[in-house]
């Protein structure tokens, strides 16, 4: 699928954290423009817009932005915003060069059943996007990985992925993406069925460790004892005499 195109809409701003304050009074977002232009661009985008484009439908979406008389397409790197209210405070968008393969983060979308699953494993997903690189127009939406072959124990790594030609893997190929475990319950029965097989419990030999040093720590202390009051009737008996 083509990389999806969206025209912004921004207006040049001062710089300095007071304009800053003015431009997040009207109901707009103070932004950078950096990357492949000139100089840096300081803009404001409305607060709508910045909430709207924020989403996963727009994720590495190319921008169209007219600004100072020049046009630039851009990435939305980051968004910041206010830790109790969740407005957007900032954006930074990368200016790119169409020619020129870009690196980013695309998502993982998992599909197929583990075959472990029938075997008792459960399916833990490890990591949800990888690094990619490839030409701007060029970007897929998603990447898609079947994990219907995994057994219990196996696993899914960056390597057993397959992309098209024009798109080249930056993740490390040992870089683990998905695993079938054996439940922990499960892994709890068996123990325990094991256990039972040989005529003990969980836990019976540590506890039997513990009888033992016990026993042998009270031996001590009544031998103690027994040689306080041996001392004992000793002094009394020379104080006697």
């Amino acid at each position: 699928m083509a990389t999806q195109r969206v025209q912004l809409n921004v207006e040049v701003r001062q710089t300095g954290k007071h304009w800053a304050r003015v431009v997040r009074k009207q109901r707009k977002v103070p932004a950078v423009i950096y990357g492949a232009v000139k100089e840096n661009l300081f803009v404001s985008i409305d607060e709508n817009a910045v909430l709207k484009y924020r989403s996963k439908a727009y994720e590495n979406a190319l921008f169209n932005i007219q600004v100072n008389g020049q046009e630039v397409v851009a990435l939305i790197k980051s968004i910041q915003k206010h830790p109790v209210t969740h407005r957007p405070e900032h954006v930074d968008l990368m200016a790119i060069d169409l020619n020129k393969p870009i690196r980013l983060a695309i998502e993982l979308k998992f599909e197929g059943k583990p075959v472990g699953l029938a075997e008792g494993g459960l399916l833990t997903i490890v990591n949800r996007s990888v690094e990619i690189e490839c030409l701007p127009t060029q970007i897929p939406d998603a990447i898609t990985v079947d994990v219907s072959s995994l057994g219990v124990g196996d696993s899914l790594h960056v390597a057993d992925i397959k992309l098209p030609d024009h798109v080249k893997l930056i993740s490390p190929a040992d870089m683990t993406l998905a695993v079938v475990n054996v439940q922990e319950e499960e892994a709890a029965a068996t123990a325990t069925t094991e256990a039972a097989g040989t005529g003990a419990t969980p836990g019976a030999s540590s506890g039997a460790g513990a009888s033992a040093a016990s026993a042998a720590s009270n031996k001590e202390v009544t031998a103690k004892d027994a040689a306080k009051d041996v001392a004992k009737d000793k002094d009394k008996d020379a104080k006697k005499k």
